[in-house]
């Protein structure tokens, strides 16, 4: 079935430093391949470097000129997220955006981040949430806007209050839904608070929808030798244009949050196919898990809690 191009406009970049996480393959590539080539300073915070090279000389290929940053970052690690602000903040550039894109999807057996977390919790959440922390000087000298993926998957689910961190019954999809609700609870509680305290910073959120991405292909590092069944059935179906999106189209809603002007704070923005599982990127209704007020600033305190970010906990 031929699928139609899909695609938005990127407005011009230059003089804009933006913050990529998970630039170094997949959405988050194609992400920072298009800030390049907008004319942005794009900071890629890598955990491989060689992974993170071959990335920065995919860019160039695509984007002569590209002004690209490599950097170490470990997100399961919140001493490397740490190591990483400091070098920033030390280097004093405003940032006027960031990407918090990077991300874990359901290992086959509970694993711990290098802190103790459960790692999904750990870290697309917890480690998003203290590197934000760590560059709010710089945001806030950026006006910036924060722009952080959550999923299809936050759509259902609750916070696991009583076992953040799964010890007990550990469930790999209940525990990603969470990872992801939390990270927009945060998202939406950074606008609150921006709003309330004069940062000037704009946070809203984004999702891809479904599409063959690399969260649920082989990774040997979390205990996944090969591909899932559902990876494969989504690319069959992404293939044929039935339904889902395809790697290129699931950036774009991230893309749209974070650069069109339009864009607006503490909304959400996916495709707009049947389910959003697909489609061309536009504003969406805010999944029912991450509406409650009361669980964001919870969400917040407890954040500060476990990170020790330097961030007000009410």
């Amino acid at each position: 079935m031929p699928r139609r191009d899909i695609d938005i406009q990127v407005p011009d970049l230059t003089g804009k430093r933006a913050v990529v996480t998970g630039a170094s393959d997949g959405m988050g590539l194609g992400i920072a391949a298009r800030l390049a080539a907008a004319g942005a300073e794009v900071i890629m915070p890598v955990r491989n470097r060689r992974k993170g090279e071959a990335a920065a000389d995919t860019i160039r290929r695509t984007a002569p000129g590209a002004n690209l940053t490599l950097r170490g970052l470990d997100l399961a690690s919140l001493e490397s997220v740490a190591a990483l602000g400091d070098t920033l903040v030390t280097e004093g550039d405003p940032i006027h955006l960031l990407i918090n894109n990077a991300g874990v999807m359901r290992p086959p057996e509970r694993q711990t981040t290098a802190d103790g977390f459960e790692l999904q919790f750990g870290t697309n959440h917890l480690g998003h949430f203290a590197l934000t922390a760590h560059l709010l000087p710089l945001l806030r000298a950026g006006r910036a806007r924060v722009t952080s993926q959550v999923s299809v998957a936050s759509a259902s689910g609750t916070m696991n209050w009583g076992d953040l961190n799964w010890e007990r019954s550990y469930d790999g999809m209940r525990a990603y839904r969470q990872s992801k609700i939390a990270v927009g609870l945060f998202g939406l509680e950074l606008q609150r608070r921006s709003e309330a305290h004069g940062w000037g910073i704009t946070s809203n959120l984004s999702h891809p929808g479904v599409a063959p991405t690399s969260l649920l292909a082989a990774r040997p590092e979390l205990g996944r030798s090969e591909d899932t069944p559902h990876i494969r059935r989504i690319r069959w179906l992404s293939e044929r244009g039935i339904l889902l999106g395809t790697v290129e189209t699931a950036k774009l809603p991230a893309l749209m949050a974070a650069t069109d002007p339009r864009a607006k704070p503490g909304a959400l923005y996916g495709p707009s196919g049947p389910g959003t599982l697909g489609g061309a990127p536009a504003e969406q209704r805010m999944h029912r898990p991450l509406l409650g007020a009361d669980d964001a600033e919870r969400a917040w305190r407890v954040s500060v809690d476990l990170t020790k970010a330097a961030l007000p906990a009410a």
